[in-house]
Order: structure tokens, then C-alpha cells, then sequence
């Protein structure tokens, strides 16, 4: 059975409708709703229900069936114009500039057909009496898609010229226009000065800024803007996600991720919109939709990704190669029918302009969670140049020497890329006979590639140095392979494989029969291996092996300090035999020392011409700074990291990096700066393929950081994306709470209040657990706040009086006090009523009053004082609506009681609270002429300008209390009144 059985019901129905999601359902229910209507019988009944129809065709994917229900208004409205009330002949008029661009977007309709309607919309706005506003910017919608660009400018300028009146698009809406157009025409800084005021939030609408973000993505890249352009994308995506009229928005942020090197979360946008590949009630939207789909299937093609696996029209598998044939052809066909009824070439010229766009951008991270589809593997990092010529270069002997010879400079020099370099030369050596010096090279830097597998690679270059004749490089390849053994955990054998090397290489070296560098590499090896326990221990070092460990880097320093001259790897050996020694003062509690040794080791490997090596060091040295507060020092540490690691920095190194400092420039309030290191650490971390632990720190710093910036939307894009990889086993409960509460705040200060209140009670319900409950209290109370700002009132208070039962556990009178006050001002909205809510303020002042009588510190009589004055304040506001609502002189002269006591209470806190109390003065005075005490009122009024008297009006606070005060100073008097 119908719930509709009036016309009111009705008006509820479609008032509800129309707040639901735009699509199918909502359209659906629509067509319910008009045929309720018919059965009442009442013509404006009909007329409202295929107003609503008409609307929601209009916005979603089916606004082709919009013209039938227009067609029978119209029909209606020439047959019986009387029918109509003054909204509905508004509106009628009004959507007569949909059925224009509603035409002009369905191919099938002739353009004749189109320019008939436009003069009968004009013939019919003079008749109303409307302006010629909103038909001139119709007649220049269809010039500009036809290409009639002469006719376009005209329609333009008279546009602009026509007067502004009710039929008139919104500024907003206009504006966008405007803007696109300038855009078309190549003046994109012009465009985006037209939506400046849209963009600042001056003009808006249901559809705006929505679509002007949308337009703006690619005039701001093409103006080298692009971190507005990613900020547009965020706060822009986010608000035509639910809007399913708003195709060729979301078609321009596909566009846009294309465009900038993000086309693994291109993919993603594409694959939540499947059904937007084949509706074809929107032919315009969906040629737009397929062009861009094509843009971004030709730039996997070109990636080499032509075979990837991707989303597209449902019912059968895609791969970018097949997608990309396939939207092209779909969109040239579609663009080709709309070029027909055109008898231009307009639509295919822009749809091949826009299929073929290059990226605008290199790389433009965005700070949000991209899942790479499966198939699509990393960028591949940069080839050496050395590998490229030994892939180039045939096997035979003739080129070897040269691959030889620069593979040994690169390794003897310490530069980048050595191992990749004796790869290549083993790669171009097989099968040709070798000398034994440069088997042993290519045998020794095969096990260094190894790592902890490479111990009998490295007795097999010793090996073949022994044959070669150089028994000091064969004791430092076994030096390395006793090292090896200490990277598997066996020190006590490591120490016992390298004894002998050790001795035989000093006596050797005292000998002069091997070189310093061999000599030195062998000792180093030795400290190496005493340091692994120090490197390991996660708790305090027995003190004789830090002992061990410092006498063996100081062993070191003493065989090359001061004989490095020209040769880095000597110079390396006293660099890291310096950062050993930090180390292990830093185990010793010699924090400054440490630091100090760090910073003399990265600055030799500066020194010596390897900056690469500095990195560890310098990222040791910054942890210190910080620990020692020093965040500057920390700054100065982490940003000569980045410099000195420079293109060879692995991925997850810098994400690292970019991270430490991000959390060291938001300690020192420089957020803005901040957010960009947070922003380059995600995007490192997912290049890294470290997204999930690595990233999700990184997003819930950007998005921290955003928040802290006021960039909500943004800001809950980067930290809805964050959560899902956050968990309490990697990351700490704390920090899905904090993403939580974060995010509730970013909701509620976006309006999204209904869904701010669920991501407070989620992190309220960890925080339950918590031994501390201060932030369980704080969750609880920002719960209740979003849930009554959502109209869920009795959610609301069960939230705030569980706030309050937290609040009074933790002795935290404030808090206490608060939610009861905001559990009155529900209860008067309720059937709780005024006497529920007036009981409640009486709890929060006597909570107040009983906290003062407690305390004897000064500071906390003053917070308590301006709490009891804010709540008296309340209080009085609270009984004056009552009493308004009531007609209640009693209630209203206990208001203006409450008022005193708030004003008595704000007046011992003297200047601090001038504002608070001049404001319940003018309260009181309003109050008091309303109750017939116009002098009283007045004297409140002059006591209020006295107050500011000599004020400076730097925060524009004074200047509205004295306006306020001189309008009550001038209220006229009611004849008959008290005084």
C-alpha cells in the first residue's frame, strides 16, 4: 500500500528522492512518484512530480529521456497556464535551457531542430519578460560545438552584456563557462582567473566548484602550476565521485592522471565507472569518457604495457592494447555522428585533438594510495651506461680490454654501478680465455654481489689474486669471505677465518711486499666483524666488545690517517673506520661525541668525492640532532642526505629520508614544506613497492600535515586512502586512531557530518582499550558533536553522555561541563523539552560552582570562572529562545538573570574577557528591550561602547560589538514600555 495519500505526503516523497544519490534508483522512484501524483487528481500535483522526473533525468546518466516529460509540462502549460503556481512557472522556464543542451548532446536530434528550440526559448523568455541572458549563452553553447566560432564570440559578448536576472545560470555556473571557453581559446591564465571566485568558495552551487575544478586540471598544468593542479584533483574528485551527471568531470581527472605519470591510478578511476563505456543516454558525456579512456590506453601501449590486464566494458577481458583500439574506435564513431548532424568537423577535430595529448608532466605524485594493477611492475631504474655498452659490444677479445678497464676504474674509484660493471665484463667474458688477475677481479665482485652467499666466491678469487701474484689482495678476498661468515651470524668463526689474514697481511705490509690498500682493506674486514655484535645488539653492548670494536676502527685509522692522499679507498677506510668509532660512543651514552663522528665521516666521504657514502652517516647523524634537540641540526642532516644520495638513492632510502624530514619541518611549524617531503616519501614508498608499511606512515603524515594546512578535502582524500593499509600490528593502534580522528575532522569541517561521526566513534572504540582515556573522552565528545550537527539527536546524546561519564572519571570538569551544556540544547530541540534541558544546565553550572569551591590555584579559578560565564551565558540564551517560543515573561526575566551572573563572572576575568562579557551585555540589553526596559537596554548598550573605547580593531571584534551596540542604541521604542 502507498504511503502517498495527500499532496504534503507527495512533496515529502520527492523532497526525499532528490536528496538520494543521483542514477537509476533515484530516477526509478521518480517514475513512482509521478504515477502517485496522477492518482490524486491535482494538477499541480502532476506538474511538481514531472518537474522532479525531469530533474533527475537530467542529472544521471539517462538524460535522454528527459524530453517526454518536458514535452507534456509544456503541452500543460499551453493548455492550462493557471495550473501552475509561481515555482513551477519559474521552473518550467528555467529548465527550458536544459532541453538545449540536453539536444545538442544527443546526436540522433537534427541541429535544426536544435535552432528551433533556441528561438522558441527566446520567443518565450520575452513573453515571461526575461532577459536575453540565458538564451544568448544557449545560442553560444551550440555555436561553440558546431565550430562556428564568428557566431560564437557574438553569442559571447552578448551573453556578457544581457542583463542578470532569475533566468540566468548561477555566477557559479557562469563563471565555468566562461572560464572553459577562455581555455578553448588558449588563454588559460584567463580562465583561471574567471574561476578565481569559484575556486575561493565566493560563488557556488550543487554542481560547483565541482566542474570548475574538473576544467582547471589541464590550464593549470600547461601554466606550470602543478601543485595546484594536484590539489584541484583531490578536492575536485572527490566531490563528482557520487555525481553520476557529472561524467565529463570525472573524464577530466582521468585525463589529468593520464597526463602526469599516474595512470596506475587512472586505472582505478576507470574501473569504478564500468557502466560509463556503454550508457548512451549522455552520447557527449560518453564520447568524452571514451576519449580519455583511448589517451590512457595508447600511453600503456607506449609504456610497453600493451598486454596489461584492464577494466572496460563489462562482459569480457581487456588488455590496454585491445581497450585502446576499442574506445578509439567508439569515440571516433560517436564523434563522427555528432559531426554529421553537425555538417562540421568540431567534435572529431577536439575528440583526435584530446586522444593524442602528451603528458604535461614527468612525474606528479599526489600523495593517495595507488594499488598497481596486477602485471604493471615498477618503472625499471635507469640502465648504466657500461651495462648498455656491454649488451652492445660481440663477446670477442677485442672488446673486452676496454670493459676491462673501465670497469676496473669504476670499482678502484668507488664509483656507482661498479658490481653492474663486472657483470657486464663476465657477461662479454664467456668463453674467452682470461688472465688470473682479471678472473679474480670478476670473481671477487661477483661474491660481493652476493652478499652473505658469496664466501667460496670469494676463496676462488683469492684464489686466482694468489696466481695473479698479489698475495695481499688474495688476503683481503679472504678478509671478505670471513666477513661473510659474520653476516650469517657466526662472529666467533668470522674472527677465527680472519686471524690469519690479519697477521700475514701486517707482516707482509711491514715487508713492503703488498700495498697500504691491501693492508688496510684486511684490517678493516677485522673491525668490520667486531662491530657486527655491536650492530646487532638491540639492548646495551657488553663493554668488552665495544672495546674490541673501538680498538679495532682505531687500528684502522691509524694504518691510513694521513696516507690516503689521491686514493679514495683509503679515504673511505678512515671515513668509516671514524663512523665505527661513533658507533660505539653512541653505545656508550656519548651522544654528542657520536654526532660529532658522524658528521667528520660524512663530510671525508664528501671530501674524497663520494657523496653517496655520506648518506648512512648523514641520516645517523640526523636521528641524533633530533634525539639531542636540535631539529635544526636534524634538517641541516637529512636535506645533506638527499643532496649527497642524489640519483643514487635507492626508492625506499628516500622515501625515508623525505619522510625524517617531513616529521622534522612539521615539528618546526614549517608545514607547508613539510607536506611536500610527505608528499615525495609516499610517492617513493609506492615506487619502492613499500605502500602498504613505508606509505601508509607517509599518506597519514601528508594527510596530518594537509589537515594542519586546512586543506580538508585533500587532506581526507590522502588519509581515506592511508587507512586501509594501516593496521595496529605494523603501524600502532595510536596511528589508526590519530588517521581516524584526523579524518572526523576533516569530514566535519567538509559538512560530511553523518560520516565524521562514524570515524570518530571507530577510533573512540579503540581508544576505549586504552589505559589513558583522555582521548577516549575527547573521540566520544567529537562523536556527539558530528551526530547532533547530522540531526541524529538521540544518537547524539547517548554520545555525549557517555563523553561526560569519561569526562567526570578523568576529573575533567570542562569537559563535564560541556557535554551537558550541549545535552541541554539537544533536549530543547526534543521531546525531552525546556524543563530536561533547563535541568541539564543547572547540572553544568553546579558542576562549575562545585569545582571552584575545590581548587585554590590561580590559574585554574580563572578557567573555571570563564567556564561558569560561558555556561551562565548559555543557560540565559537557552531559557530567552524557550521563552520565545513560549511567550514566557517569567522565563525571559530568569534569562536575563542568567545573563548578569555570565557578565558578573566574565568581568573578574577583566580585559581578557572583554569580548566575552560585552557580548552577554548586549545580550542582556536585547533581552531587556524585549522586555520592555528600553533605558536598561540602552545603558547596557553605552556600557559596551565604553568597553571599547580605546580598543584597537586589529581582529575586527570591536568594531562588531560597537555596531552592534549603536543598533540597539537606535531600536525604537515600544510605545507603552516599563521605563
Amino acid at each position: 500500500m502507498s504511503d502517498i495519500t495527500d499532496f504534503d505526503s507527495l512533496r515529502r516523497e520527492i523532497a526525499a528522492n532528490g536528496e538520494r544519490p543521483e542514477g537509476p534508483a533515484r530516477n526509478a522512484r521518480a517514475e513512482r512518484l509521478l504515477a502517485e501524483a496522477e492518482r490524486l487528481n491535482i494538477p499541480l500535483a502532476v506538474i511538481e512530480a514531472l518537474g522532479h522526473q525531469l530533474k533527475v533525468y537530467n542529472y544521471s546518466s539517462e538524460k535522454d529521456r528527459m524530453f517526454v516529460p518536458f514535452a507534456r509540462l509544456l503541452r500543460m502549460w499551453d493548455e492550462r497556464p493557471e495550473d501552475f503556481d509561481e515555482y513551477e512557472t519559474h521552473s518550467l522556464h528555467w529548465v527550458f535551457k536544459w532541453m538545449s543542451a540536453g539536444m545538442l548532446g544527443q546526436s540522433h536530434i537534427p541541429l535544426a531542430a536544435v535552432e528551433k528550440w533556441l528561438g522558441e526559448m527566446e520567443h518565450r523568455y520575452r513573453l515571461a519578460g526575461h532577459s536575453e541572458r540565458a538564451v544568448r549563452s544557449a545560442e553560444f553553447s551550440v555555436a561553440r560545438h558546431v565550430g562556428d566560432l564568428a557566431r560564437a564570440e557574438r553569442a559571447y559578448a552578448a551573453w556578457l552584456a544581457a542583463d542578470r536576472d532569475r533566468m540566468a545560470d548561477c555566477h557559479a555556473c557562469e563563471l565555468h563557462d566562461q572560464g572553459r571557453w577562455q581555455a578553448e581559446c588558449g588563454r588559460d591564465a584567463e580562465a583561471v582567473e574567471l574561476w578565481r571566485p569559484v575556486l575561493d568558495g565566493e560563488f557556488s552551487c550543487a554542481h560547483e566548484p565541482h566542474g570548475v575544478l574538473a576544467s582547471s586540471l589541464m590550464p593549470l598544468l600547461r601554466l606550470g602550476r602543478p601543485d595546484e593542479a594536484r590539489a584541484h584533483h583531490l578536492r575536485g574528485l572527490r566531490l563528482v565521485r557520487p555525481m553520476e551527471s557529472m561524467r565529463g568531470a570525472y573524464a577530466d581527472h582521468v585525463e589529468f592522471c593520464a597526463l602526469t605519470g599516474n595512470e596506475a591510478r587512472a586505472l582505478e578511476l576507470l574501473a569504478e565507472r564500468p557502466a560509463y563505456f556503454t550508457d548512451d543516454g549522455n552520447p557527449l558525456g560518453r564520447l568524452d569518457f571514451l576519449a580519455v579512456a583511448a589517451l590512457l590506453m595508447d600511453r600503456l601501449v607506449e609504456l610497453g604495457r600493451d598486454g596489461q590486464a584492464v577494466p572496460g566494458p563489462a562482459g569480457r577481458v581487456w588488455t590496454a592494447g585491445e581497450l585502446a583500439v576499442h574506445a578509439r574506435a567508439e569515440a571516433s564513431a560517436l564523434a563522427a555522428r555528432f559531426d554529421e548532424r553537425n555538417g562540421t568537423s568540431r567534435v572529431g577535430e577536439r575528440a583526435r585533438a584530446r586522444m593524442a595529448r602528451r603528458p604535461l608532466v614527468d612525474r606528479l605524485p599526489l600523495g593517495v594510495r595507488t594499488a598497481r594493477p596486477a602485471g604493471i611492475a615498477p618503472a625499471p631504474a635507469v640502465r648504466v651506461p657500461v651495462e648498455a655498452a656491454a649488451e652492445a659490444a660481440a663477446p670477442e677479445e677485442a672488446g673486452l680490454p676496454a670493459l676491462i678497464a673501465e670497469a676496473r676504474r669504476l670499482s678502484d674509484t668507488l664509483r656507482p654501478h661498479a658490481m653492474e660493471a663486472w657483470a657486464a665484463v663476465a657477461r662479454a667474458a664467456q668463453g674467452v680465455e682470461l688472465e688470473a688477475r682479471d678472473r679474480a677481479e670478476i670473481a671477487d665482485h661477483e661474491a660481493m654481489d652476493r652478499g652473505p652467499e658469496g664466501a667460496a666466491l670469494f676463496e676462488r678469487a683469492a684464489e686466482w689474486y694468489a696466481r695473479a701474484g698479489d698475495l695481499g689482495e688474495a688476503l683481503a678476498a679472504r678478509s671478505r669471505a670471513a666477513y661473510v661468515r659474520a653476516l650469517t651470524g657466526d662472529v666467533d668463526g668470522a674472527l677465527t677465518a680472519v686471524a690469519e689474514p690479519y697477521e700475514r697481511v701486517l707482516a707482509l705490509y711491514a715487508e713492503e711486499g703488498t700495498g697500504l690498500r691491501q693492508a688496510a682493506s684486511v684490517v678493516m674486514g677485522r673491525a668490520r666483524i667486531l662491530m657486527r655484535p655491536v650492530h646487532e645488539a638491540e639492548g646495551p653492548v657488553d663493554p668488552g666488545t665495544l672495546s674490541a670494536a673501538e680498538e679495532a676502527a682505531r687500528e684502522v685509522l691509524a694504518l691510513v690517517e694521513g696516507h690516503a692522499g689521491d686514493d679514495v679507498r683509503l679515504a673511505s677506510r678512515a671515513a668509516e673506520a671514524r663512523a665505527m668509532l661513533a658507533e660505539t660512543a653512541a653505545r656508550t651514552g656519548d651522544l654528542r661525541g657520536a654526532a660529532e663522528l658522524f658528521g667528520r665521516a660524512a663530510a671525508e666521504y664528501v671530501g674524497a668525492g663520494l657523496p653517496w657514502f655520506a648518506v648512512e652517516y648523514e641520516a645517523r647523524l640526523a636521528a641524533l640532532a633530533h634525539h639531542l634537540g636540535d631539529p635544526e641540526g636534524a634538517e641541516r642532516a637529512l636535506r645533506a642526505a638527499l643532496e649527497h644520495g642524489g640519483a643514487h638513492l635507492e626508492a625506499v632510502g628516500r622515501a625515508q629520508l623525505h619522510l625524517q624530514l617531513a616529521e622534522v619541518l612539521g615539528g618546526l611549524d614549517r608545514t607547508e614544506e613539510a607536506a611536500e617531503h610527505a608528499l615525495e616519501a609516499a610517492h617513493w614508498a609506492d615506487v619502492a613497492d613499500e605502500g602498504p608499511a613505508l606509505g601508509a606512515w607517509a599518506r597519514q603524515q601528508l594527510g596530518g600535515l594537509l589537515l594542519r594546512l586546512g586543506r580538508w578535502a585533500e587532506a581526507a582524500e590522502v588519509l581515506e586512502s592511508a587507512l586501509p593499509d594501516l593496521s595496529a600490528e605494523t603501524h600502532g593502534d595510536g596511528a589508526v586512531v590519530q588517521t581516524q580522528w584526523w579524518l572526523g575532522d576533516c569530514l566535519s569541517e567538509l559538512g560530511e557530518h553523518r560520516a565524521a561521526a562514524e570515524r570518530r566513534l571507530q577510533a573512540a572504540e579503540t581508544a576505549r582499550h586504552w589505559s589513558e582515556q583522555q582521548d577516549h573522552a575527547s573521540l566520544a565528545h567529537l562523536a556527539a558533536e558530528s551526530l547532533s550537527r547530522a540531526g541524529l539527536h538521540d544518537e547524539a546524546d547517548r554520545a555525549y553522555t557517555r563523553a561526560g561519564d569519561l569526562w567526570r572519571s578523568l576529573g575533567d570538569v570542562h569537559g563535564l561541563v560541556r557535554a551537558l551544556r550541549a545535552r541541554a540544547w539537544l533536549a530543547l530541540g526534543t521531546e525531552a523539552g525546556p524543563d530536561a534541558a533547563r535541568e541539564l544546565m543547572e547540572a553544568a553550572v553546579t558542576e562549575c560552582e562545585a569545582a571552584l569551591d575545590a581548587v585554590d590555584d590561580t590559574a585554574a579559578r580563572q578557567r573555571l570562572v570563564a567556564e561558569l560565564g560561558h555556561t551562565q551565558r548559555q543557560f540565559g540564551d537557552l531559557l530567552a529562545d524557550s521563552a520565545q517560543d513560549e511567550g514566557d515573561g517569567a522565563a525571559s526575566e530568569e534569562a536575563l538573570s542568567r545573563l548578569e551572573r555570565a557578565i558578573a563572572a566574565f568581568a573578574l576575568l577583566g580585559p581578557a574577557a572583554v569580548y566575552d562579557r560585552t557580548g552577554a551585555e548586549l545580550a542582556a540589553g536585547w533581552l531587556a528591550f524585549g522586555l520592555g526596559r528600553p533605558a536598561e537596554a540602552k545603558a547596557r548598550a553605552r556600557a559596551v561602547l565604553a568597553a571599547y573605547e580605546h580598543a584597537d580593531d586589529e581582529d575586527g571584534r570591536p568594531r562588531s560589538r560597537r555596531t552592534e551596540a549603536e543598533r540597539l542604541l537606535r531600536a525604537p521604542e515600544v510605545e507603552g514600555s516599563a521605563d
